[in-house]
This record gives structure tokens, sequence and C-alpha cells, in this order.
């Protein structure tokens, strides 16, 4: 068995490697069109090769530009295999070794996934070779969404929101803002960043989406202390709410629905269709904010990481 990164010369081998139980992103018209923007690489698509047949393939997701590939989309495993855990952990593990990182993979699953058998065994395997691989720490995201037939959230009455341009500026927010958080991501990166570091990196990361920069706000009070973030952004599906939190001062008086509120209003505006969202299953308060403002949650995100 031989792993190695894919080449052009594979695509049509590539895009022949469907997966049919529901749980992979990589389908041929999302290869072809990533392929083509710059945000999956050959070099970032691995394959398990023999006897000239891929019997197994890997693919790493990037925002386009960038150098480094920041999540895992697609594990597949042809049915032939005897043994898809062993193969799909040792491609994944030779991938590992030579990014010199374990990005994390991202599974798209539907509600209630554990009593639906064939999502059920669809992530089972899939699930214990990351693990192997060293992917053994575990998180669910609630998925929501907002469309028009949803009620529009009013205007804030008690924040006033301003754009701000000083990516420092809005570094600094970031920094306050992640104190005592409950998002999972941040409290991690927090064990080994300092937390300036931490908040001008979330910074650079946030400006790689494709919503624009200029459409950030900060939310003070109308005396001017600050409140929290606001982050309209998109994604490749659309539009996101890409960020909120409130500074620790002004946590437990609601004011995470005027941010939500004022993030709707902002896309809605600019005509969207459908603005997506997600949130930690432990994240109770913004759980709940999303659906009291209307979202409607419709899958979960599974996240195993190297933790």
């Amino acid at each position: 068995m031989r792993f190695r990164p894919a080449v052009e010369a594979d695509l049509d081998r590539l895009l022949a490697c469907t997966v049919e139980d529901g749980i992979s992103w990589a389908d041929p018209e999302r290869l072809k069109t990533f392929l083509a923007d710059g945000q999956y690489r050959y070099e970032r698509i691995w394959v398990a090769e023999q006897d000239g047949r891929i019997l197994a393939r890997a693919v790493w997701w990037s925002f386009a530009g960038n150098p480094r590939p920041m999540a895992l989309d697609c594990v597949y495993a042809d049915a032939s295999v005897e043994d898809r855990v062993g193969l799909a952990a040792a491609l994944l593990t030779c991938a590992h070794e030579a990014y010199g990182e374990r990005p994390a993979y991202h599974v798209f699953l539907p509600n209630g996934w554990r009593e639906r058998p064939r999502a059920a065994a669809a992530i089972a395997w899939r699930r214990e070779a990351a693990a192997r691989a060293g992917l053994t720490s575990e998180l669910e995201r609630l998925r929501y969404a907002w469309t028009p037939d949803d009620p529009l959230p009013g205007p804030s009455r008690r924040l006033v929101f301003r754009h701000e341009a000083d990516d420092e500026v809005f570094a600094e927010a970031f920094r306050r803002v992640a104190e005592g958080t409950l998002d999972h991501e941040t409290r991690q990166a927090l064990l080994v960043k300092d937390p300036v570091t931490q908040a001008r990196d979330d910074v650079e990361d946030y400006k790689q989406m494709p919503g624009d920069r200029a459409w950030w706000m900060l939310a003070h009070t109308p005396a001017g202390d600050l409140v929290g973030i606001a982050l309209p952004s998109a994604n490749n599906g659309g539009p996101v709410v890409g960020y909120l939190g409130v500074v620790p001062e002004h946590r437990g008086r609601g004011y995470a629905d005027d941010l939500l509120g004022e993030i709707t209003r902002f896309l809605a505006g600019r005509g969207a269709q459908r603005i997506a969202a997600d949130t930690d299953l432990g994240n109770v308060p913004m759980a709940r904010s999303f659906e009291r403002l209307g979202y409607r949650n419709y899958s979960i995100r599974l996240v195993l990481s190297a933790g």
C-alpha cells in the first residue's frame, strides 16, 4: 500500500471516490469547485493506492491562499477494504506527519444521529480511525439557520453599534470577550497561547473569511462602555454569524440577543436569504439566544481534534 498526496493526473479517480452515506462534503461537484478556487489543493488530498487503485482518500480544506490545511473535510475508504479503520488511520497518520500538525476533522451529521443507524454506522469507523490518528477530543456543535420566513429582530434600544477599521482595537475587544468564555475553541487556544496572541490570531482568522472586514462592529452602551463584538460575515455557503461575544462585566443582561439581532438585521438588509451559525452544544446561553431570535437548529457539526 502506498500513501501519497494526490496530483492533477489523479482527478478522474478522485472523483470516482463517491461516498453515499450522507456525511461527506467532498462530493464530485464540491471537489472540482474547491480545487478550482484553491480551497482544496492536490497536495492536501492524500490517497492510499494499491495496484493503481485508490482505496482510501482524505481531503483537507483551507481558505484559498492559506498555506496550511485548516480542517479535514472527508475520509473515504472503498467498500472492498476489509479494515477501513486501519487503512484510514494509517493514511491520516502519514498525512499528519507530513503536515507537522493534526487539523481537526469536521463531520456534518443530522440531529439525533445516534438514533439513526445509517448515520451512526457512517461515523463509527471514521471516528475510530480519527482517534487512532490522534484526533481523540470530541466536540458537538449545534448548527442554526435564519431565513426571511422567520421574524426579523428589531433594532437594539440600549446599544450603539459602530464599525471599526483598526485591527488592534478589535484584538483588544477579542481579548476581553475571551475572559471566562464558554466557547470551547477559544478556551483550548488559551491553554497554549497568551491572551493577546490568541486575540490577534482570531482577528487574522476571521479576516480570511469571504465576508467583508468592513462589516465588523463593536457594541457600546450610550455612555461609551464596550459591551461586545458583532461580526456579520460569510463563508462559501453564504452569509453567517461570524462571531459575537460580550465582555465579562456586561454578561447576564441578555446583550447576546442585541448583538445577534444586529448581525441578523445587517445581513438581512444586504439581501441574505439564509444566515447560518454554529455554537457549542455546551454553550446553552448562546443556543437559547439563537432560538429566541428565530434561528432553527437543523443539524450537528461533530469536531474531532487533537485536543
